[in-house]
């Protein structure tokens, strides 16, 4: 085996919800009067701190506190957070690579609380050895919550493999020394990806090549 350890992302990762998110900032848009945004823009757009990304597409934090922002996206994602589903092929993976013996976990800047239940609900949970998620809905970012889980796993760097879909991912693989591989099928589009030295991958299938 190439790796003794996978950390996954889980929001456009494992969870197909891309959709959902520029439906309801969009939402959000139009009760304030603001252009929309094309699901290929907001892919462009949309980085962490998602603070700056609110920035971008158009909200005003001198009219209105980004708390505010942050808290209503977050009520409008939990309370249709129903209806998203697992990423094609995600769970027959993990439920391989977990066979083959190789130890998965979880970083998100989902809320914790929130992380757990969807892992439940999903029936993975029992996959992952940790799960990490953060204590507030801003998603502010995982680094420190990343160097935590890189030392509990206590294996060297070249023996874990990150999977991601954001720049913010290709980040804190880079902070913790580890390798990754980026899909493109999720939050960020391919040429936000390549900006950063990982390989891309377009579907479920191309990711064994980099475990098995």
């Amino acid at each position: 085996m190439k790796y003794k350890h996978i950390i996954w992302d889980y929001n456009g990762t494992l969870l197909n919800d891309t959709a959902l998110c520029v439906s309801i900032i969009n939402n959000m848009l139009t009760a304030r009067k603001l252009p929309t945004v094309t699901a290929d823009k907001y892919r462009e757009l949309f980085d962490f701190p998602v603070k700056d990304y609110y920035e971008r597409i158009g909200f005003d934090f001198k009219k209105e506190s980004f708390e505010k922002v942050g808290t209503e996206f977050i009520v409008q994602y939990d309370k249709k957070s129903h209806t998203t589903k697992l990423q094609p092929g995600i769970f027959k993976l993990i439920k391989e690579i977990s066979e083959a013996g190789i130890k998965q976990s979880v970083l998100s800047a989902r809320k914790k609380e929130q992380l757990y239940e969807e892992l439940e609900k999903f029936e993975i949970k029992h996959f992952f050895e940790y799960i990490y998620g953060l204590d507030d809905h801003y998603a502010g970012g995982k680094t420190e919550q990343g160097k935590e889980l890189l030392k509990k796993t206590a294996l060297p760097e070249n023996e874990i493999i990150l999977i991601g879909d954001t720049t913010h991912d290709c980040e804190v693989a880079n902070v913790l020394g580890v390798n990754a591989v980026m899909v493109s099928y999720g939050h960020h589009t391919e040429k936000k990806l390549k900006k950063y030295n990982f390989n891309i991958v377009s579907n479920i299938q191309e990711i064994k090549k980099y475990i098995f």
